[in-house]
């Protein structure tokens, strides 16, 4: 049997400037760029890859949602 649960988190505003640091982004960056280059990734690599554009993401989403939590009010 499945339920669904439904709840709202009041996000503050000033999540909508969320970003990764520099230093972070730039990790990323370099992991993807070799990625691509065909150079390939270590297993150890890959899984901070991986984690990096989890974390990406989950930013993203946090400041989209700050973003249109601001334009309602």
């Amino acid at each position: 049997m499945s339920q669904t649960i439904q709840f709202e988190v009041e996000m503050p505003e000033h999540l909508a400037g969320l970003k990764l640091p520099a230093a972070v982004h730039r990790r990323l960056q370099f992991l993807l760029d070799a990625q691509d280059s065909g150079r390939g990734l270590s297993e150890d690599q890959r899984g901070e890859a991986e984690g990096l554009v989890e974390l990406s993401e989950l930013l993203s989403l946090l400041k989209l949602r700050a973003q249109r939590i601001a334009g309602e009010s």
